[in-house]
């Protein structure tokens, strides 16, 4: 298995290699962002850590480009002791696990292995249907280039449409995921809610991409035409 470490700081970068070169891992290190960046996007990789601060990029952007570009490969933040605005802000630029410095190097083993376990499957940050886009992290959303003003539940009902775009979706589906398990109110608030959100991504485009389906529930359609 093939690891990229982006690290700056060539104790710890050397440390990584060797330590995880005894493993039995393949591995390859920038000292900067920008040739982290550059090895990330020339080779396919199995696996990459990725500190934050680094000359040139750092690792928030680095993951954030690679995302937009469609690269997948599972990656594993550090962080600064203490940060969780730095965690957040990791797993909202689209990396997969962080691990706080400093950290224990079996620990830091083992979760390179589970994210080995999941593969490279595709977890886009910013969600896509068309002509529309979500970023759930943001709470901000277009349709084309059009930025859209939705409410903390719209955008909720919008979120969990995009997640099972196509799908038919009931409406104690919704209301169990939208809600919660334990809504008792009436359950025509989901009707209430689509409505809401025709009038602001469809019907000043033109479109209807929410489709009602009959005895069944909702369905969003990534079909615009």
């Amino acid at each position: 298995m093939r690891v990229l470490v982006v690290e700056d700081e060539k104790r710890l970068a050397g440390g990584l290699k060797k330590g995880l070169e005894a493993e039995g891992f393949a591995v390859d290190v920038a000292l900067t962002g920008t040739d982290g960046l550059w090895m990330a996007r020339e080779h396919d990789y199995d696996v990459q850590i990725l500190d934050i601060m680094l000359p040139g990029v750092n690792g928030f952007q680095i993951c954030s480009t690679l995302r937009k570009e469609g690269v997948w490969t599972p990656i594993l933040m550090l962080t600064a002791k203490d940060g969780e605005l730095d965690e957040a802000e990791a797993l909202d630029s689209g990396a997969d696990d962080y691990l706080t410095k400093p950290f224990s190097y079996v620990v830091l083993i083992a979760r390179l292995r589970a994210l080995l376990r999941r593969g490279a499957r595709e977890r886009p940050a910013v969600l896509e249907s068309g002509t529309l886009r979500l970023d759930p992290a943001a709470r901000r959303c277009w349709r084309e280039e059009t930025e859209l003003r939705l409410t903390a539940r719209e955008m909720s009902l919008l979120e969990f449409m995009i997640r099972h775009n196509d799908e038919v979706l009931s409406k104690r589906e919704i209301l169990d995921h939208v809600w919660d398990y334990d809504f008792e109110g009436d359950p025509n608030i989901v009707e209430v809610y689509v409505k809401h959100l025709r009038s602001k991504i469809d019907r000043p485009f033109g479109l209807e991409t929410i489709k009602t389906v009959r005895g069944s529930g909702y369905r969003l359609s990534s079909d615009e035409r």
